[in-house]
């Protein structure tokens, strides 16, 4: 049981006269002195009433505040997260609504993911605490009343971007009018838009390198209407101080069991998610290796890969089931990487990207092996970051015309960007 202080007694005092005097008058008349009170020491007292259910205070609980961001989330990018992150730091609770594929096909276009991965990808974030399936695209009235209702949501979140429906009038106007708004920062140099277009620029670009070769793990098809690779290189600037907003902060106790695992992570999916997930349950302390874009592009091929080395990392980071990454790991796992971390466990999925390019090469957890920590984990999901991008190539026409409708309003947005404090 709670008490701010000895004062409470006084507050009782104050606020209940009249039952405090009768609580006197009882002591008299069953022979007890008022002073056997006072003999109690305030200490004791309150703890002495509370057993009558009498001047019991509780410390003042601040009320927690609920906010509420929505989005599509398709392509899950650090971007979404940073987001989520900033909406997170505006309240105590984040509610998240994931749009419907239905909304998503009225309002933008067919999703890459489906509604099932993006709750994946969303739920998988380290600072959403509820996931609110198939919430509509624009903030009705209905659905407002019922956040501020039944979902007890203080404050409804976006982006600095305008986010326009169909007929041009903004998703959010309710939710302004009502005073119920507040607005972060979008972070800068990155768009699901702008990764379609990479993926399908990457591999017009591959298309025409190896149109004499039909190995590629990617429909050989051409791409018409896409921009050269160049047009879509990242124009994200990653800061000490993202990282550290990303980043727990913290290090693995004394005897803590460190479970390692490494990879690309290109294309952050629900793959990924689950088999973080798998690894984290495994131990107590989950150490995540990224490779360098140097790496990924020798095993992978030409136009990999897709998301850089600091755009990768970030999206791992955000994941709840990673306390720490190595930004840059090697390819093999040495002897003084399992000392310096002190790894008790090295995992690596059973669903990886192929990497034939350089098959024959050493195999890089022989060390582990030899020491009898190593671990073929069963991947919960088939989803890989190429299967990611089959699905766009597939429908690429469909994306071209969506990703040119977008990009007018991003260079819109861009054009008009002003400075906006905060994040």
């Amino acid at each position: 049981m709670e008490y701010e202080s000895s004062s409470s007694i006084w507050d009782g005092v104050y606020y209940y006269p009249h039952l405090f005097g009768g609580l006197m008058l009882t002591a008299a008349l069953l022979g007890l002195s008022t002073s056997y009170f006072g003999g109690l020491g305030f200490s004791s007292l309150p703890y002495m009433l509370s057993d009558l259910g009498i001047f019991h205070k509780k410390k003042c609980q601040k009320k927690r505040i609920r906010v509420y961001m929505d989005g599509c989330f398709d392509l899950m990018h650090y971007g979404h997260a940073n987001a989520l992150r900033q909406a997170k730091a505006l309240g105590d609770e984040l509610v998240v609504g994931v749009v419907s594929d239905e909304e998503i096909v009225a309002n933008k276009g067919p999703p890459v993911l489906s509604m099932e991965e993006r709750l994946a990808l969303v739920s998988g974030l380290k600072w959403v605490d509820e996931v609110i399936a198939n919430a509509p695209y624009a903030i009705t009235e209905k659905f407002m009343n019922s956040l501020f209702n039944e979902h007890k949501i203080d404050y409804i979140i976006h982006g600095d971007d305008p986010c326009l429906l169909p007929d041009g009038t903004d998703a959010y106007a309710l939710a302004k009018k009502a005073g119920r708004y507040k607005q972060i920062k979008r972070t800068e140099g990155v768009s699901s838009t702008d990764i379609v277009g990479r993926i399908l620029s990457s591999l017009k670009d591959k298309k025409a390198c190896e149109n004499h070769d039909d190995s590629s793990s990617l429909p050989g098809i051409a791409l018409k209407g896409s921009q050269s690779n160049s047009a879509h290189i990242s124009q994200f600037l990653p800061t000490s101080r993202r990282i550290v907003q990303f980043s727990n902060g913290k290090g693995p106790g004394p005897n803590a069991r460190v479970v390692y695992i490494d990879g690309a992570f290109d294309l952050f999916h629900a793959g990924h998610v689950e088999i973080l997930r798998s690894a984290r349950q495994l131990g107590d302390f989950l150490l995540v290796g990224i490779h360098t874009d140097q790496i990924v592009s020798e095993h992978r091929g030409k136009g990999h890969p897709i998301m850089h080395l600091h755009e990768r990392s970030l999206s791992v980071l955000a994941c709840r089931y990673v306390d720490e990454v190595i930004i840059g790991a090697p390819w093999e796992v040495t002897k003084d990487m399992v000392t310096t971390f002190n790894i008790t466990l090295v995992v690596h999925g059973t669903v990886a990207e192929n990497n034939s390019l350089l098959a024959g090469e050493p195999d890089p957890y022989a060390v582990p092996k030899s020491m009898r920590i190593f671990r073929m984990l069963d991947s919960p999901k088939t989803i890989t970051t190429t299967s990611v991008a089959q699905r766009i190539v597939a429908n690429h026409e469909a994306y071209l015309k969506r990703n040119a409708k977008k990009a007018e309003n991003e260079k819109k947005y861009y054009a008009e960007k002003v400075y906006v404090s905060g994040d």
